[in-house]
């Protein structure tokens, strides 16, 4: 499916939780947040009754995000859920990789494909500094399993402030070659302010060929992250929010001061 600008939606991304077991300083205060009332997050069958309509209308790639999206509970069976449908070409989850030993095995058998890792920083402590309360042994362990399942390709998705020649960076981009894997770096952003660059490895941040959507906890379709524009599928049903998003997709962002990183997917 075309929005006005030509440009061919088929990349959704949903948020399952605006729930974390980190706080990431540039994501969520320190104090934690107030989090959404259970009953206003969205269900599972909800989340699988959109998914399948948007695949039916062009969506070939799907990425699970958060929050952390493995804190949701029952995690594992959406996943299964959502990999029965058929047509997904791609099927990804973000995480931070502190639950990822964990659950990496179980994952793969569900039918995901691969993951994006969160990995700001190579140095114990200053990871520790950057989450608050992360240990980076829980998520070195993660993504090791993960490439020993077969979550691949695996890719790290590492916040730079100004680029990627910072030591914290560079740290990072050293282990991703020594592990033969992926790595994007993300450039710091402010949704209310309006500030967001164009991801290095990646295609985030290129308003000129955009292809994606997003789903929020609560069923908003945000035809862009940088914009206030919402359309709840709960209140206008799936088919009508769907249409809506595509065809009143922005030609590029500006702000967006309804959302946070944490209930967005980012």
């Amino acid at each position: 499916m075309f929005d006005c600008f030509k440009r061919e939606i088929n990349y959704l991304r949903m948020s399952v939780t605006d729930r974390c077991n980190l706080r990431c300083q540039y994501c969520m205060p320190e104090e934690g947040i107030q989090q959404i009332d259970h009953h206003n997050i969205l269900s599972f069958d909800e989340i699988v009754a959109f998914t399948r309509y948007a695949v039916s209308q062009g969506i070939k790639k799907i990425k699970l995000t958060g929050g952390e999206p493995l804190v949701r509970k029952g995690i594992i069976d959406l996943v299964s859920m959502i990999a029965e449908i058929p047509g997904i070409a791609d099927f990804g989850m973000t995480t931070n990789g502190i639950l990822l030993e964990k659950y990496a095995q179980e994952l793969k058998a569900a039918g995901l494909h691969r993951v994006n890792v969160s990995l700001d920083s190579m140095k114990p402590a200053r990871f520790k500094e950057i989450t608050r309360i992360g240990n980076i042994e829980d998520v070195l362990k993660g993504i090791q399993k993960a490439i020993e399942v077969g979550l691949t390709p695996l890719k790290i998705n590492c916040v730079i402030c100004k680029d990627e020649n910072e030591p914290d960076a560079l740290s990072v981009a050293e282990y991703a070659k020594k592990m033969g894997i992926q790595i994007r770096y993300i450039p710091l952003m402010d949704l209310e302010k309006g500030e967001f660059g164009i991801v290095h490895g990646g295609d985030g941040g290129n308003c000129v060929i955009c292809n994606r959507l997003r789903l929020t906890p609560t069923g908003d379709i945000k035809p862009c992250l940088f914009s206030n524009l919402a359309y709840n599928i709960r209140t206008l049903g799936i088919e009508k929010a769907f249409t809506e998003a595509i065809l009143k997709k922005p030609k590029s962002g500006i702000i967006n001061n309804q959302n946070h990183f944490y209930n967005i997917g980012g």
